[in-house]
């Protein structure tokens, strides 16, 4: 699993603040950090801005045929970028599509019956949600093979990688069976790395039934750390019985704020969080995992779980993880949450790294990940009104910066870095397009 050392250069991620600067992260705005790569040149095919010296190319659109005989599904969403042989690479793409989309797929999509998936229409076709799986190689730069690799979910929205090479793809949402679902949905599918086909959609029922956004894993214990988009979601983490075999069971917790319960960080009418400073935190196991009233959270929070504006994108940083809570504050304009986990004996801890005041510097943060030159880079998701979405750098110190700015009225979603950090990859969510984009990264 790709993680940036830099980032966390002279912490002492364990034992209070770091040496580095880190935890004196500021609420947005703050004195305004320099755009790292220098002013935006306007892209003349109008899809995306960038900084001189980077360049994007787009290796996967809306309705191209793949290896499988399928098109490319719409409204692409998380992704993840795992290591195959020979200078290639996996990029695993969820499609956030529910039953109601159907009619607007190419018509491959529209006429898709398989086994493999986990729900499907009357018809037997299959519910428009899932995965593909696209295989670049990184000598010739072009896509050598794609197709779906799981069928039939509704609303992949984010996931997260594995140490074992595999995506964990999360449905963000709770339906019940009735028409037109067959079976409940809230579960997390995984999707192995070097898949060259399809595989089947079994869920990980033991990981929670819930509006699932995001994961991550912590690669030393195999604990898997989740979020939930909801205005009162709760964090999660997954104890797995055997490390990297999830489906072996597990047991679910949510975070609770040590001697404080229920606790609320959204800081929507009281600043109850303050940026910067670190709070020691606990669990509480919840029960019947697989919720079939969609009551986690209240039971969570009635056992004194910590409440979280809009859990949403999650990302390991060697030691600890960062993830956004896209409407918290107290101008509902988007946080990002330190978790650091406890080693050695040590109690686990959480941080508000960074809250925005400033929409046109910060703006309901989705998806995130972690640069070669140790910044955070998230991407904005911000549909309340008309849609100015950027990715945006954040620096160790809090300090938000504009890295891209997207014309097309969507969102950008699924930002993952090649092994190396020479490559950006991410999804214009709709019409859907992947971009490989090129550049000095490790700029600094």
């Amino acid at each position: 699993m790709f993680t940036r050392r830099q980032f966390l250069v002279g912490s002492l991620a364990f034992g209070g603040l770091t040496a580095s600067g880190y935890g004196k992260a500021k609420s947005l705005p703050q004195s305004l950090f320099s755009d790292l790569y220098g002013p935006l040149i306007p892209d003349p095919h109008k899809r995306l801005d960038l900084p001189k010296g980077f360049k994007y190319q787009v290796i996967s659109s809306l309705g191209d045929m793949m290896s499988d005989g399928l098109q490319v599904p719409d409204r692409a969403d998380g992704m993840g970028c795992f290591s195959l042989a020979d200078g290639k690479l996996a990029l695993v793409r969820n499609h956030e599509l529910h039953p109601d989309h159907i009619e607007k797929q190419p018509a491959t999509i529209q006429a898709h019956k398989t086994k493999l998936a986990y729900d499907t229409f009357n018809d037997g076709v299959a519910l428009p949600g899932g995965t593909s799986t696209l295989v670049f190689d990184t000598k010739s730069k072009t896509v050598t093979s794609s197709f779906m690799s799981i069928s039939g979910t509704v609303r992949n929205c984010a996931g997260g990688i594995t140490p074992w090479n595999s995506w964990l793809t999360c449905e963000e949402s709770v339906a019940t069976p009735g028409t037109p679902y067959k079976q409940y949905h809230g579960y997390i599918f995984e999707v192995p790395a070097d898949a060259t086909s399809m595989v089947e959609a079994v869920p990980l029922k033991a990981m929670g039934r819930f509006n699932h956004e995001a994961a991550c894993v912590d690669p030393q214990t195999g604990i898997v750390y989740l979020t939930e988009d909801r205005g009162d979601s709760l964090f999660y983490r997954f104890v797995p019985n055997t490390y990297g075999k999830l489906q072996d069971g597990g047991v679910l917790q949510a975070l609770r704020i040590k001697d404080t319960p229920k606790f609320d960080s959204r800081n929507w009418t009281a600043a109850n969080m303050p940026v910067g400073q670190w709070l020691e935190a606990d669990w509480v196991t919840l029960d019947t995992p697989d919720s079939p009233e969609d009551d986690l959270r209240k039971r969570g929070y009635e056992l004194g779980a910590t409440l979280f504006a809009r859990g949403e994108g999650i990302h390991w940083a060697e030691n600890e993880l960062y993830f956004c809570c896209t409407n918290g504050g107290n101008k509902q304009l988007g946080q990002i949450m330190r978790f650091a986990p406890g080693r050695n004996n040590a109690t686990d801890r959480i941080q508000l790294f960074l809250e925005s005041e400033d929409k046109n510097l910060f703006n309901f943060g989705d998806n995130l990940t972690v640069c070669p030159n140790g910044h955070l880079l998230v991407c904005e998701d911000q549909y309340t009104e008309v849609v100015d979405n950027h990715l945006r750098g954040v620096t160790p110190n809090g300090d938000a910066y504009t890295v891209a700015k997207l014309h097309t009225q969507t969102e950008l979603a699924g930002a993952c870095f090649s092994p190396d950090g020479s490559i950006l990859f991410v999804n214009l969510y709709s019409p859907a397009e992947t971009l490989a984009i090129y550049g000095p990264w490790a700029q600094s």
